[in-house]
């Protein structure tokens, strides 16, 4: 199987997918490398801020790879508009933190129009958004504000960890027929995993056991679960058998599948990067608590940033994100309560 990196697994999801439906079209900034309408020199597209688009607009051109001015609310409510009437659009936001700019398109707009019209309109759309902190981006272009969007009803929020994850599940994000905001974290566009050059999908609202363990479960998403792994790999030469369950999903969410390795290990750390209130961190131990209370042996552990905006000083950012020592300190003492 070949080895692939992230951006490329996305890279040959949108591909694959226009060359298979040509009602998919990508809108965004710098899709065509601001060419815009015109490109009388054939020059090839940077393809977005980080490149991940890179080869599309020379592969399907500039009628189904459309620049867009720098306006947030105009992009999605294009391809609301497109969904709404037949086409499959998949918009890139650069940033999720530009969310809030159009949040009325997404939250009010794109969520309910399926049960406004009584399941008569669907809303085939995918926006793609890069979350997390680690670039030194500040404030304004480090979170992972996937929480707020996945309280929303009508929405599914789709946060992959792997590039073949990331392949799998932007395929089947684009045959959905409901609106998906898909997660994609920054620092995880250069690592490379096995990715078929085939298509494939990954099913929405399945969770992934990506270390087995019995002594205890770490909950964790994006590119956390890279640090649980790492944490697994270390405590297992310790004899504490760690078991890593990525959701992959935050709605829809795979309760069943979360609560099952609970309810094994008796033991949780949930390590999230979204925030450390009202998070995702939150949501999982409410989940859990209400659900499989019965079988802790220990106090639920939540591991997420301080509340406070992204510091832009390489340091303070440091300190900030969710790390290994911070996993496998609360591991340890959770394994001695």
């Amino acid at each position: 199987m070949p080895m692939k990196s992230y951006r490329e697994a996305i890279r040959d999801a949108l591909s694959l997918e226009m060359s298979r439906d040509e009602s998919i079209v990508l809108i965004g900034e710098d899709l065509r490398g601001a060419h815009g309408c015109k490109n009388p020199q054939n020059l090839e597209a940077f393809g977005g801020p980080l490149g991940v688009t890179k080869g599309l607009s020379s592969e399907f051109g500039e009628n189904r790879v459309i620049d867009t001015p720098i306006s947030e609310s105009a992009i999605i409510g294009m391809a609301t508009g497109a969904a709404v009437t037949g086409l499959r659009p998949v918009a890139e936001m650069m940033f999720m933190d530009f969310f809030g700019v159009c949040y009325d398109g997404l939250y009010n707009q794109a969520a309910k129009f399926r049960y406004m019209f009584g399941g008569k309109a669907q809303v085939p759309l995918v926006v793609r958004g890069m979350i997390g902190a680690g670039f030194s981006a500040a404030a304004q272009h480090s979170q992972s504000p996937y929480n707020i969007f996945a309280s929303t009803p009508g929405l599914k929020i789709v946060v992959p960890s792997t590039p073949y994850d990331a392949k799998g599940l932007l395929i089947q994000s684009i045959r959905d027929n409901d609106p998906v905001i898909f997660c994609e974290h920054k620092m995880l566009y250069d690592i490379k995993g096995d990715v078929p050059d085939e298509s494939y999908s990954i099913p929405l609202g399945q969770a992934c056991y990506t270390r087995e363990g019995s002594d205890i479960t770490i909950i964790a998403l994006s590119a956390m679960v890279h640090l649980a792994n790492k944490v697994a790999d270390k405590l297992a030469t310790d004899g504490i058998s760690v078991e890593v369950v990525d959701p992959r999903t935050v709605s829809p969410l795979d309760e069943d599948g979360i609560l099952e390795s609970v309810i094994s290990t008796g033991r949780v750390v949930i390590v999230d990067e979204s925030s450390a209130r009202c998070g995702f961190a939150h949501d999982i131990a409410g989940l859990i608590a209400s659900k499989a209370f019965y079988a802790l042996k220990a106090p639920i552990v939540m591991i997420t940033p301080p509340h406070t905006p992204v510091p832009f000083s390489p340091v303070l950012e440091k300190l900030w994100v969710p790390d290994i020592q911070r996993i496998e300190k609360a591991v340890r003492e959770l394994m001695e309560a």
